[in-house]
Parts: structure tokens; C-alpha cells; sequence
């Protein structure tokens, strides 16, 4: 009885010790899962910042002889794609020059965005190869990535057709400006000549009609009019 008498208190005292010790241990665990939940969000935003940012690459419009560009930003809950295309030739031989145009969609739907961003963004480029003369031109013409299939429309990007700028040059050299040639006008000879076919009427009348020369050439005249 003596002998539990002296260990008593030292029996209460280890387990109080082992029940704050577990207390303590629950509170830093809650408190390590509401930082994780606190910071999540703006991580994830991080994320999909940055994979948006790594999204650009260039592709060549074959019929066109263009050469483009094309890369991602954030916009607000979309992502936009801007495409600029060139044609260094076609300032010197004429045709369309420049091309530009913006793509909206929101890839955040498609899992595999979020997922493997890289290889999203690598399949756009790819998209951005078949598609070769509809760029900036067929808003029908859906810009998808392969691993996003399965995912809404709204996920795959749709080109703002309002967006869509082209210019172009005339071929050649510039020249100065040429006046079109005079049209040709049509005017009766002047001086002498003008009446020669009524001087050949009367001198006809003179050798065929004789005194009546004067009637037979108002005949002449009547058949073969001509003005003087």
C-alpha cells in the first residue's frame, strides 16, 4: 500500500505528459492541412499561368508561302492565341503580305491541360500544321489538342473572325503614275479636201449630162451623200 502510495503521482503525471503530447501533435497536423488548402489555389493558378505562357511555336502556310507565329496568354477565365503570319516575297512579287488573327478558348476544361501542359501545347502546334490555309480564315476550323477529344466545345480554341487582318501588295516595281492614253476622236479634214467627193460628183455631171449637169449632180448628191 506504501509502495502505491509513492508511484501514484508519479503514474498521473506521465499520463497527463502522453495526452498533452498527442493534443499537440493533432494540432500541428490541422495545422499543416490548412496550409496546404490555403496554398492550393494560388498554386494551381501559378500552374495554369505557367502553362499558358509556354504555349507558342511557329508553323508555315505551304499555299501561301507564310511564315508564322503563334503564341498563348491569359485572358480573364480564357486563353488567346495570337497568330502572325508573313510573306517577305509577296512585297516584292505581290499577294498577301501579313496575316494576323486570335484564337479564344478555355483548355482548362480538358484534363490533360492540366495534366501535361507541355504536351497540350505540342499538339496544338501540330494542329496548327494541318490546318494550313484555314488559319485566320474558317472560324468552323477548331483548334484541338488530341488529349482533349472528350472535352467541351468551348474547351478547343475558335478564331475570333473580327480579329482577322490580311494585307496585301500589287506586284512589280512602283511606278509613277501614267495617264491613259487619249481616246481617238474622229473629225472631218479641213481646207481643200474637205469637199473633194462633191467636186468628183460635179465634174462627173459636167462630162456625162451636159447642159442638164446641174440636175444630174443634185442626183449624185442625193445618192451619195456626204457631208463638207
Amino acid at each position: 500500500m506504501q509502495l502505491l502510495r509513492t508511484f501514484a503521482p508519479w503514474l498521473l503525471l506521465a499520463f497527463l505528459g502522453q495526452q498533452v503530447s498527442l493534443s499537440s501533435s493533432v494540432r500541428n497536423k490541422n495545422r499543416r492541412t490548412d496550409r496546404t488548402a490555403t496554398q492550393a489555389p494560388g498554386g494551381a493558378q501559378r500552374s495554369e499561368s505557367k502553362s499558358a505562357a509556354t504555349g507558342r511555336g511557329k508553323f508555315l502556310i505551304k499555299t501561301k508561302k507564310m511564315q508564322c507565329t503563334w503564341g498563348a496568354e491569359d485572358v480573364g477565365d480564357r486563353v488567346r492565341l495570337n497568330i502572325k503570319c508573313e510573306n517577305p516575297e509577296a512585297r516584292v512579287k505581290g499577294g498577301t503580305t501579313d496575316l494576323e488573327c486570335q484564337y479564344n478558348g478555355k483548355p482548362e476544361r480538358c484534363p490533360g491541360y492540366q495534366s501535361d501542359p507541355n504536351g497540350f501545347w505540342k499538339q496544338v502546334a501540330r494542329t496548327f500544321k494541318r490546318l494550313q490555309a484555314k488559319v485566320c480564315i474558317d472560324e468552323r476550323a477548331l483548334v484541338r489538342a488530341g488529349m482533349c477529344k472528350r472535352a467541351p466545345r468551348d474547351a478547343h480554341f475558335k478564331l475570333d473572325i473580327r480579329s482577322s487582318v490580311a494585307a496585301g501588295q500589287s506586284g512589280g516595281e512602283s511606278e509613277g503614275y501614267q495617264p491613259p492614253p487619249p481616246r481617238p476622236t474622229s473629225s472631218a479634214p479641213a481646207g481643200p479636201t474637205a469637199c473633194r467627193g462633191r467636186e468628183q460628183q460635179k465634174k462627173k455631171a459636167e462630162e456625162n449630162c451636159g447642159r442638164w449637169a446641174s440636175v444630174c449632180t443634185f442626183f449624185f448628191s442625193m445618192l451619195q451623200s456626204e457631208d463638207c
